[in-house]
């Protein structure tokens, strides 16, 4: 048998393939929407991509399962469990296998036994893999996709806060309990490949080592130490993140079926001139992708800056809309880059690259300051001073500068009307990175003399500043 996994740090998301090398027949897990390294890695080792498989509709990232079906004639095998609302609605148009709890496949002589765990998600499975053409007649390990990580387990609160469906929460933990029970069941030496690591929002504590074993997580897997079903559906809904936005139109995406992708060219412009044709038209966003201090020196009145980072797809997601147009100031390098960044979570509408020399022949740019702890501590008690902490709400709890204001910055567009322009706006987060872009969207908006707190608050409280 052979294995190989795929990480995609963006959205901290593992995918997975499995072939078996007699018939050379191979499989993706949970495969992401660009495909292009598994066609390589099939291209490299002589297989053939025939078979996908999802381990539930995914909240965070578009699946590449039906561009496999299109692309490859690839098989896909989904989800056949949970109620009419979660059921895959694009099955006909593709070659599709629907599956339920015990059911088995093969690729070559690779088994695959599906089973039902739900919690994550009403209609989430995970496959147990056996590789009989290597003789073995036992399990060697089981794709969990979001329902049990290293260290953690997945969140049931998403359908309910992400996608508005009412009392899944608390039933999804519930459930959640009784899947672990099963789980507990397997033997200790089985493999447990995740369909996420740390920095995923599926989870609220994932390890950053990308697989683990039945036995270790039921030793450490703070899930697996609960014995009590409603101790457990206390701790698991407690404290977890706020979802991204984009989380309900991946489901919706997923669900449907999401678009296939032609590979067509974007665009890229040189000029100040050539974009301007792009500025303030309606429904259009311009995204600066450059670092923090190139934007802070000097932007485009309106530009949003989102830099291409680790954090650049998540936060993309929050603060993008999928009615909106959209056009990204790039180093030409970086730009097919990005488009496939954005393409993982469906945002398609891409109009135009831009080289940042355009931003350079502009006739007028704007600026923001940055300014230090020290400065901040003279000013942040004064009543024209209105201090923005756009953490998470679990950092903000945690500890923050006293009279600061929550506005997270996910919900910061949201929230502009809430801030009083007439006030000095000093904004920051835990290091500077978001509150870069924080300030952009508040500029964007109209917050022309905003300040960014260099470094965050963790250099505040390394400075001694009060915490509240």
């Amino acid at each position: 048998m052979f294995f190989r996994s795929y990480f995609d740090e963006k959205l901290a998301q593992y995918s997975y393939m499995i072939a078996c090398q007699k018939t050379g027949e191979a499989i993706v897990i949970d495969p992401a929407r660009d495909i292009t390294s598994y066609a390589e890695t099939a291209k490299k080792e002589g297989f053939r991509l025939t078979a996908a498989a999802e381990t539930h509709i995914h909240a965070d990232f578009v699946s590449g399962a039906r561009q496999m079906a299109k692309d490859y004639g690839a098989m896909l095998y989904l989800s056949d469990e949970g109620d009419e609302d979660w059921k895959y609605q694009y099955t006909e148009d593709v070659n599709a296998q629907l599956v339920k709890d015990g059911d088995t496949f093969f690729i070559g002589k690779v088994e695959l036994q599906v089973m039902h765990t739900p919690g994550h998600t009403p209609e989430s499975i995970s496959f147990l893999v056996t590789d009989k053409g290597g003789g073995s007649v036992v399990p060697m390990g089981i794709f969990t996709g979001d329902f049990v990580f290293v260290g953690d387990v997945g969140r049931p609160d998403l359908l309910e806060k992400a996608a508005g469906v009412k009392g899944t929460a608390h039933t999804g933990a519930l459930q959640m309990y009784d899947s672990l029970q099963r789980f507990k069941q397997l033997p200790d030496y089985a493999a447990v490949w995740p369909g996420h690591g740390a920095g995923s929002a599926c989870g609220k504590s994932l390890g950053a080592v990308p697989q683990s074993t039945v036995g270790y997580e039921k030793a450490n897997n703070w899930a697996l130490q609960i014995n009590d079903q409603e101790v457990f559906q206390r701790e698991l809904l407690k404290d977890q993140p706020e979802p991204p936005k984009y989380f309900a139109m991946m489901k919706k995406i997923n669900k449907q079926g999401p678009n296939v992708l032609a590979n067509e060219t974007v665009p890229y412009i040189e000029s100040y001139k050539e974009l301007q044709g792009y500025l303030n038209r309606s429904q259009t966003i311009v995204i600066d992708t450059r670092t923090a201090g190139e934007f802070a020196n000097g932007h485009i009145e309106g530009t949003i800056n989102i830099p291409f980072t680790k954090i650049f797809t998540n936060w993309a997601g929050w603060l993008i809309g999928y009615d909106q147009d959209i056009v990204l100031i790039a180093d030409k390098e970086e730009a097919q880059d990005i488009q496939r960044s954005l393409e993982s979570i469906g945002l398609d509408r891409i109009q135009a690259f831009a080289s940042p020399k355009a931003v350079g022949e502009a006739e007028e740019l704007e600026q923001y300051e940055n300014i230090t702890v020290e400065a901040l501590k003279s000013r942040y008690q004064d009543e024209d001073v209105y201090v923005i902490d756009i953490r998470h709400k679990q950092e903000w709890q945690k500890g923050h500068i006293p009279g600061a204001h929550h506005h997270m910055l996910g919900n910061l567009p949201e929230e502009m009307s809430e801030i009083p322009k007439d006030k000095k706006i000093i904004v920051h987060c835990q290091s500077g990175a978001r509150s870069a872009i924080g300030i952009s969207l508040l500029q964007a908006a109209g917050f022309k003399q905003a300040a960014n707190l260099q470094h965050g608050f963790s250099a505040w409280e390394s400075q001694s500043g009060e915490v509240e």
